[in-house]
């Protein structure tokens, strides 16, 4: 981008003489602006290159943007207060990034009782934002759901065929199941699969939505001539046909205060970072350990390689990945959605004949290179990590190293910041800094070490375009609220011309530049019930 226009120029002054004689000049100040570079189609219908000049806008009115989707909550419960923010920063119009949270406290008849479950999710849409808005309604009572069966057992149906009709008529509910030695809910191994499988049963039901519209709407003519009927104006059309053919990214943290397990759930390439803070053996200061808690799944995911390559025939292995991306073109290899990647050519051909064509819309025709669907799929990875957090009985120990935060982000602010810058600057926010710091002043006031290495599925260039952004800049500590902090920095920090030419670009232009960007923040506090805000939410798991 080129630099900044002159800032102060009179485009207009008006001259007039008074009883006085006295001249007076009027000036009004001139629009700032900026050159960037944009690809438009030619003549030829061929994209070219062109220079197209933009408003820079003010700094007052981009620091308003940066906080208008800035949210903050502080829950009390027993011995610990727990914090988080979230916040957004749109590129697409409209954004298509979501995000959900939610915590059940247990019933005291609930056999896992005391304690709560805490979710948190952000969810990354492309090519549209059907999808992530759907799941930012669904997916955590999907999971929800599926934990809440954990610790309760079935009705056993009594004997007799009247028994058996009064209990088909009048089913009756699930009990605890008390007489277990150890609860499922405390199993990890049973918890993760829990959750790995509400995330694979909430896609196929999303995956075939439309596939049962059309079954219930084909009449015995068309199933004789094998026609596809016009069913773009049926009430479920769009609702069913967009949500599958858009696609999503979702991340989810589940905290489990009852028996101390935090589980991270990944489909696709948002990450999640804690920060463990770890003491001195002198007992003064510390450190943040870096815990990067999921892995990037892209086309540069050695791990995901793989395993992409084990589900199709060898003969496809030149191709399935190509350039870090699915068949060339997806870069997450898990995702909600993207039914172009799961559905068979045919399935695709007919249900955008039903659905889509008589709303002026159509599906993008599956690459060349496919062969074998699915080629994507929404299975997680869960991953487990123990907590060590406060209670009543038993307070936290300052001398042992405990996780003490959880970012989870989509991928445009790790686009941005690295792992490291993002625990340095929760950690300085947290620690109350404020104004401008260098960032070799924070390394050296927020130190940081390395926990256990993961896989960072971005490209080389943009690794390198981080390392090379993080020298000799200066951090901004200006926002309260934790995650629009992340994102002022993800963009620029104190370093304002940069900051202001990067969120003055609008859309669909900005998409060159910057991706949508959603961050939760989450931590906790001991022993301050009584400066939180409290919202009771009562619920059976």
């Amino acid at each position: 981008m080129s630099l900044f226009r002159p800032a102060w120029k009179p485009i207009a002054a008006s001259l007039a003489l008074g009883a006085s004689g006295a001249a007076l000049y009027t000036y009004t100040r001139r629009q700032e602006t900026f050159d960037i570079t944009v690809k438009t189609k030619g003549e030829d219908g061929k994209r070219v290159a062109s220079t197209k000049t933009l408003p820079l806008h003010p700094m007052s009115d981009l620091d308003a943007r940066i906080r208008q989707n800035a949210t903050a909550e502080s829950r009390a419960r027993p011995g610990i207060t727990w914090k988080h923010t979230t916040a957004s920063l749109a590129s697409n119009d409209p954004i298509e990034d979501a995000n959900a949270n939610a915590i059940v406290h247990r019933d005291a008849d609930d056999p896992a009782a005391p304690g709560d479950l805490l979710f948190f999710a952000v969810m990354d849409g492309h090519s549209g934002y059907n999808t992530s808005q759907l799941l930012s309604r669904v997916l955590i009572n999907a999971v929800a759901l599926e934990l809440s069966v954990l610790d309760v057992k079935p009705p056993q149906p009594s004997g007799g065929v009247l028994n058996g009709l009064k209990s088909s008529l009048w089913p009756s509910k699930p009990t605890p199941d008390v007489t277990r030695d150890k609860l499922q809910s405390a199993d990890p191994q049973t918890v993760s699969a829990a959750i790995e499988n509400a995330f694979v049963k909430l896609d196929k039901e999303l995956i075939e939505a439309p596939l049962r519209v059309l079954a219930n709407n084909l009449d015995s003519d068309s199933w004789k001539s094998k026609t596809v009927p016009d069913l773009s104006q049926h009430p479920l059309a769009l609702q069913t046909m967009l949500p599958a053919v858009s696609g999503a990214c979702a991340l989810m943290a589940v905290f489990d205060t009852a028996h101390q397990n935090l589980y991270v759930s990944c489909t696709g390439d948002s990450r999640a970072v804690a920060g463990v803070w770890e003491p001195s053996t002198s007992g003064e200061g510390g450190a943040w350990r870096v815990e990067v808690l999921s892995e990037d799944q892209t086309g540069r995911n050695p791990n995901e390689i793989k395993r992409v390559r084990s589900e199709h025939p060898s003969e496809e292995a030149p191709y399935v990945i190509r350039e870090g991306r699915i068949l060339g073109g997806l870069e997450p290899s898990r995702a909600f959605g993207d039914a172009r990647y799961k559905w068979p050519r045919e399935v695709q051909a007919a249900l955008s004949e039903a659905f889509l064509a008589g709303n002026g819309r159509s599906m993008r025709p599956p690459p060349s290179s496919f062969k074998t669907p699915p080629y994507v799929t929404a299975r997680p990875v869960v991953t487990h990590h123990k907590l060590s957090l406060p209670t009543p009985e038993s307070p936290s120990s300052s001398a042992t190293p405990s996780l003490r935060f959880l970012v989870l982000a989509t991928d445009g602010l790790w686009d941005e910041l690295s792992s490291e810058d993002v625990v340095r600057l929760v950690g300085g926010h947290l620690a109350g800094l404020k104004g401008s710091i260098s960032r070799s002043d924070l390394q050296a006031r927020i130190p940081t070490t390395s926990g256990t290495p993961t896989v960072d599925g971005k490209s080389a260039s943009t690794q390198e375009r981080r390392a090379q952004d993080s020298t000799g800049a200066f951090w901004a500590f200006k926002d309260d609220n934790v995650s629009a902090h992340l994102i002022r920095n993800a963009f620029g920090g104190a370093d304002e011309p940069r900051l202001r030419k990067l969120l003055s670009i609008p859309a669909p232009y900005s998409r060159r530049y910057r991706d949508d960007i959603t961050v939760t923040v989450v931590w906790w506090e001991e022993g301050q019930e009584g400066a939180a805000q409290v919202e009771k939410l009562k619920a059976k798991l």
